[in-house]
This record gives structure tokens, C-alpha cells and sequence, in this order.
């Protein structure tokens, strides 16, 4: 059935249909009976799923990444499609309107996303707001950037207010340096200003009265060399975990005809063409680690074995956002599903 609808909605401009279809997800479990029927639809409730990572207690070990539900203004609802978490943003001091339309493209070929959003959201103020609102005990997360014209020598400070602001109505913080559409953004991955970074908002966690989590989300293509830092500062900060992996810039594996992806320009591509890098970058940070620290493992998972190669190699917990859209709400169900199953 959603595979049906898909094949329509794909007809159309990809951030028009997010927008379309999360208005339906809102219409539908507003009709008497649609929580429930979507409950029975998607949501999998069973004590075995439950995880303990970084001091908070998951229902499921699937969640949705962020991108999805920047503004924080989807996630009662989203709650009803079987995840055990979500995480909004990401989220900027100010708010700001990302890069120019067109800027979020498929490759049908790959099952591949395209994204250069370039962080636009409302502004962590009006995400409080909506966050005031929250009728779900899910797990939230709360995906922190810094806004566009702030050079990143003045970075650090966007972080805290961000931080600061939004302390309160999450469960746990990302720290985004990896995006690949906000401009010299991912040199903040670089070992000096990212251990300075992480150590200003390790000291600001400190004066809160509850301190929360704090992860690193890391781009997949990083070197081992860098990723050998990225363990170090984990180890050095002692924050409490990484994201493995944010969207590529490679273009190289790719199935799609090369005059499409030259005309789409720039962008980060999420979906399968990510699969395999980023279950090597969750497996070398784990091992190198020692597992020293929990990994949240996303990147190109559409099926229950994509989810299980992510927990295999290390990852506590996964997210999905581009397999949820080509594949539906039913994934969450399905991977939940296999994890019970191996139990058995």
C-alpha cells in the first residue's frame, strides 16, 4: 500500500511531499480511532526491545533522525509510527532560511536522497515552544548547529545558546559539526576547535541542575586518522557518544546516470550508497574504542538486515530517515520485528 502511494508522491518535488505527507500523518491521526489504528499499524510494545544507553532508557532501539522534524512541530505525532526515539533540529540560534529551492533531490536508482537544506529551521526559541507541548514519553533528542553567518571562530557561542535554550525540554543533546550544506561547517570536525567545542559545552552541562547526554554526529567521510581523533576527543571530553554517519559528499558509487547527479549540483546523499560506509565507520569506532563509548548507528537503512549489520558492528542504536521515506512507517515494525525474532 505505501509502496503505491509512493510511486505517486514520487512524481512530485521531494520538499513539497514532506510537507504534504506529514499534513496527512497530522490529518489522519486526528480522525477518532487513527492513534489507535496507527498504534496497531506500527508500534511493536515489548519489555525485550528496551535499552539502556547513556543513562536513559529507550522503548525500541530504532529512531528517527534528525532532519525530519526540524522544528520539533511532528513528533506527538511521529511517536505514533513505532519509533523508540526521535531527534528534532537541527537547530539554530536563529532562525534562518537554508540554502535556495530546489534542494532536496532523489535518486531513484540508488534509493538515495540528495539534501543541501543548509539547517533551516525556526529558530531554537520557537522549538521550545512546540517542545512545551509534548504528550509523548518518547525519548527526545535535540539536534544543536550553528547558524550560517556565524564564522567559526564565534561557533562555540551559538552552540551554548543553543544548548542552553533547549536544555530543558530534551533528553538528550547532538552535536552537529558534519553537515555537509553550511559552509566551512565541517572543518568544526577538526581535533582543536572540536575538543574546545565539546569541552565549553561539557562545562556548561555541569552547571545544570540535570546534566544530559551529550554525541558527536561525525560525517562518513572522515579518514581513519581523523576517526582516530574523533576517539580521542570522545575519550578526552568524556561526552557520552557518537552518531555514525551524517550525509556523503562522494558521488562514486552511485547508479544514477552521472548527467542527473551532475545537475543536481551539490548536497549530501543519504540513503543505500551509504549502507556500507557508514556500517565501517560505526565498526572501526567501536573496535578502536574498545567500545569504549555508545554509537548511534544511521545511514542507509532500509531493511531489517541493514539494521541488524548497524547493531552487529557496534551501534547501541540506530536511526533511519531515508529508508522511512522510501520504505514507510511499516520499517520501524519490521526491524523491531527481526530484533525479537533473533531472540527467540
Amino acid at each position: 500500500m505505501y509502496k503505491l502511494l509512493r510511486s505517486v508522491l514520487f512524481f512530485f518535488d521531494a520538499e513539497k511531499v514532506h510537507y504534504f505527507t506529514t499534513g496527512m500523518l497530522r490529518f489522519v491521526l486526528s480522525v477518532p480511532g487513527g492513534k489507535l489504528l496507527f498504534k496497531q499499524l506500527y508500534c511493536v510494545e515489548d519489555p525485550r526491545l528496551k535499552r539502556e544507553v547513556f543513562g536513559l532508557t529507550f522503548n525500541n532501539p530504532v529512531g528517527l533522525a534528525a532532519g525530519f522534524d526540524k522544528n520539533a512541530k511532528m513528533y506527538n505525532d511521529l511517536a505514533y509510527c513505532g519509533f523508540g526515539f526521535i531527534e528534532i533540529g537541527t537547530l539554530t540560534p536563529k532562525g534562518q532560511p537554508g540554502n535556495e529551492k530546489p534542494r532536496l533531490f532523489r535518486l531513484k536508482q540508488d534509493e538515495a536522497i540528495v539534501n543541501r537544506m543548509g539547517f533551516n529551521n525556526d529558530g531554537v526559541e520557537i522549538a521550545v515552544e512546540a517542545l512545551k507541548k509534548r504528550k509523548t514519553k518518547l525519548i527526545i533528542g535535540g539536534n544543536i548547529g550553528k547558524n550560517k553567518i556565524t564564522p567559526n571562530e564565534e561557533a562555540d557561542s551559538d552552540y551554548l545558546t543553543a544548548f542552553h535554550v533547549l536544555h530543558p525540554y530534551v533528553d538528550y543533546f547532538v552535536v552537529n559539526v558534519s553537515s555537509p550544506n553550511t559552509p566551512n561547517l565541517r572543518a568544526l570536525q577538526e581535533k582543536e576547535p572540536l575538543m574546545k567545542l565539546l569541552q565549553s559545552l561539557k562545562d556548561e552541562n555541569t552547571t545544570k541542575s540535570v546534566q544530559k547526554p551529550i554525541l558527536l554526529k561525525i560525517a562518513p567521510d572522515l579518514t581513519n586518522e581523523q576517526l582516530d581523533d574523533i576517539i580521542e576527543i570522545v575519550q578526552t571530553t568524556k561526552i557520552d557518544g557518537v552518531i555514525a554517519t551524517n550525509t556523503t559528499i562522494e558521488r562514486g558509487n552511485l547508479k544514477s546516470p552521472k548527467e542527473l547527479v551532475e545537475k543536481i549540483g551539490a548536497g549530501g546523499v543519504s540513503g543505500k550508497p551509504l549502507t556500507n560506509r557508514s556500517t565501517e565507520v560505526i565498526r572501526y569506532l567501536s573496535e578502536k574504542s574498545g567500545k569504549s563509548f555508545p554509537i548511534i548507528g544511521v545511514g542507509g537503512i532500509h531493511t531489517p538486515e541493514d539494521a541488524r549489520e548497524k547493531l552487529n558492528a557496534g551501534a547501541a542504536l540506530i536511526q533511519i530517515y531515508t529508508g522511512f521515506i522510501y520504505e514507510g512507517p511499516g520499517l520501524v515494525k519490521r526491524i523491531n520485528k527481526a530484533i525479537l525474532k533473533e531472540m527467540n
